[in-house]
């Protein structure tokens, strides 16, 4: 109204109710600007004109920059650096830049999204029909290795994340007590072994130890002899006592297994059932070199004893066993029908037992 002259400062004041000097504040600020203000303020409006037009080209420039291996290209490459740039220079900068349809882009990118959707489907079925093969053992490294024997095509990374998408998951259960009792007077051998597990050939060192296995019925004790060449349980033996007998079984059960020559190390803990004379005199009379593990010191046998915790991982504690005769039947399943000859194995380059020992002429 000033502006226009309609009303005086004085009127608008007492219209208003406000002071005069608040309305010579606004005019002075909303009012008519001199030639020499206007002419500066249009400086002002093209110079901001011009800082964004710079801006814009310059992100035009580093966009070409970047994407200049682009120029006589694959829809799918380009679909790539699109992918790759969207959270810095956003899509629709970069297919104007580069004259690439943006629709076309958003076409393919669904396309490959249910083309992915299609194969993640057909893979899951894949993962879960291994897990099932496993008795659900098989975490993601091993159904990969699995899979991929089998003839297809997949990383670890992608099997990992459907799996925990799909809640896929090998259980997990504590670690295992001692059986062992090292806490005797007899002969106790050195540390041959010295912790040495890569072996270039079978027949070189065999490892034993004892543990136990839970029933309705009563404990029953399992002695196993591994060559840990292989990994192959190649001797083990059942029994409700832990006698030195029980280890000795597994041992002859193992000669029956295997042509030895003289020479090989057999290394166990301290266990009173390995250091009594009748079971040294089975490894002198088949020209064995005994080996024990320092005393308290687990990873001086950590080949078997890794075994035991494998087997109760995936068998024992997944199963309550009524009788003892229900559980020699499904530990004679688990290290004869699974373990040696189906398991996949992280040492072996994911292979079972007796197929890496096939790879070699055993003497």
């Amino acid at each position: 109204m000033l502006k226009t002259g309609d009303k005086k400062v004085s009127e608008l004041s007492k219209e208003l109710g406000i002071s005069e000097q608040v309305i010579y504040r606004w005019y002075k600020k909303d009012g008519p600007k001199s030639k020499e203000e206007e002419k500066v303020s249009e400086q002002e409006k093209e110079l901001r004109e011009l800082r964004a037009r710079l801006a814009d080209v310059t992100e035009e420039r580093d966009i070409l920059k970047k994407a200049k291996h682009l120029l006589k290209t694959r829809d799918l490459e380009v679909d790539e650096f699109l992918k790759e740039n969207q959270k810095e220079h956003g899509i629709e900068k970069m297919c104007k830049v580069l004259e690439v349809s943006r629709s076309n882009y958003y076409k393919r990118v669904n396309r490959d999204k249910s083309k992915r959707a299609k194969e993640n489907k057909g893979l899951l079925e894949k993962i879960r029909e291994v897990f099932r093969e496993s008795k659900e053992r098989y975490g993601s490294p091993r159904i990969t290795a699995e899979l991929k024997r089998s003839g297809i095509s997949c990383n670890k990374k992608r099997i990992a994340r459907l799996m925990s998408k799909y809640g896929i998951a090998a259980k997990m259960f504590r670690k295992y007590r001692n059986t062992t009792n090292s806490n005797h007077d007899k002969e106790k051998s050195e540390n041959i072994l010295g912790g040495e597990f890569n072996r270039q050939r079978a027949n070189e060192v065999w490892t034993g130890d004892i543990t136990y296995i839970s029933t309705e019925e009563g404990w029953l004790y399992l002695a196993a002899v591994i060559d840990i060449y292989s990994r192959k349980v190649i001797g083990w033996q059942l029994d409700k006592h832990m006698g030195s007998d029980l280890a000795e079984k597994a041992l002859k059960n193992a000669l029956l297994d295997r042509r030895v020559e003289e020479g090989i190390i057999f290394h166990s803990d301290q266990g009173i059932q390995y250091a009594s004379e009748s079971f040294r005199k089975i490894l002198k009379d088949n020209g064995f070199i005994q080996s024990m593990s320092r005393k308290g010191n687990c990873y001086d046998n950590a080949i078997t004893e890794t075994f035991f915790h494998t087997l109760k991982t995936e068998l024992m504690q997944r199963t309550k066993y009524k009788t003892r005769e229900e559980a020699r039947k499904s530990i004679f399943e688990y290290i004869e029908i699974f373990y040696n000859r189906k398991r996949l194995h992280s040492a072996i380059g994911y292979r079972p037992p007796v197929e890496y020992e096939g790879l070699t002429k055993l003497t």
